[in-house]
């Protein structure tokens, strides 16, 4: 789990409890209580997943369970009278699953997870079968990634790649996931583009960029122009008061 991206097999959970389609009602919220699972997937005889069930599914009885209720008041979804109906794992489970493969980078999971509002994905392989199942718990586990490692990954891939001049003009520094990059750049327009790539790394908690252009030289020209704004010019030796009462003196005898 160091020196590349995280993909959902990094993280997953291996060890997957899960339902075969004619899993009593009874059953089922029996697994979910002993083993503390919110969602558990419905799979095949052939270990593919063909739904799963949650607790939101589960609740749907206890929601309709008033008698006039279960007559179909219009105000109700369709289909969660059918889960009120349910007796079994086929008929309670949430069909498609929402899935994800075991290749998929975390991010990808983790926006699937938000967009669906989910909160865990079965994870399968090419032909559907069951591999694994990942949590936002385990998606988290990639913050928990070293500072060392963080930073080896941000020299080495972004900043080593990205700045010709090497990794003396970039420093990199990682404290509790927070990445600093301080030094100079040959090119400004580089720096939010280097942001946005830190940003991506895993386990990054946030980037704090202080990268500046390089220091211009000035030519010859622009040498000789500044050397003549400093040079000091001619200056006027301030007249005393005693002269200038003089001269004030000589006026008023004249008039």
């Amino acid at each position: 789990m160091d020196g590349h991206a995280y993909r959902v097999e990094d993280v997953m959970t291996r060890r997957v409890i899960a339902l075969a389609g004619g899993a009593t009602f009874k059953d089922i919220v029996r697994t979910m209580e002993t083993q503390l699972i919110s969602a558990l997937p419905v799979i095949d005889s052939g270990s593919h997943v063909i739904g799963v069930v949650s607790e939101a599914d589960v609740l749907r009885k206890e929601e309709f369970r008033d008698s006039d209720q279960l007559r179909g008041p219009r105000s109700r979804p369709p289909g969660a009278l059918v889960k009120a109906r349910a007796v079994t794992a086929e008929d309670l489970m949430t069909a498609p699953a929402v899935t994800v493969h075991p290749k998929a980078p975390v991010a990808r999971a983790a926006r699937l997870m938000a967009r669906r509002r989910v909160k865990r994905l079965p994870v399968v392989d090419d032909e559907g079968v069951l591999q694994g199942i990942v949590s936002r718990a385990d998606l988290l586990r990639v913050f928990l990634r070293s500072d060392p490692d963080i930073a080896e990954e941000v020299r080495r891939e972004i900043v080593g790649g990205r700045f010709p001049e090497g990794l003396g003009s970039v420093r990199v520094e990682v404290h509790e996931g927070v990445v600093t990059l301080t030094g100079r750049v040959p090119d400004t327009s580089l720096v939010p583009l280097a942001e946005r790539l830190v940003r991506s790394v895993e386990g990054v908690v946030d980037v704090r960029c202080v990268l500046t252009g390089p220091r211009h030289r000035m030519t010859g020209e622009s040498e000789k122009a500044g050397a003549a704004a400093h040079r000091p010019g001619p200056r006027s030796c301030p007249q005393s008061q005693g002269s200038q009462s003089l001269r004030q003196a000589r006026v008023t005898r004249a008039w």
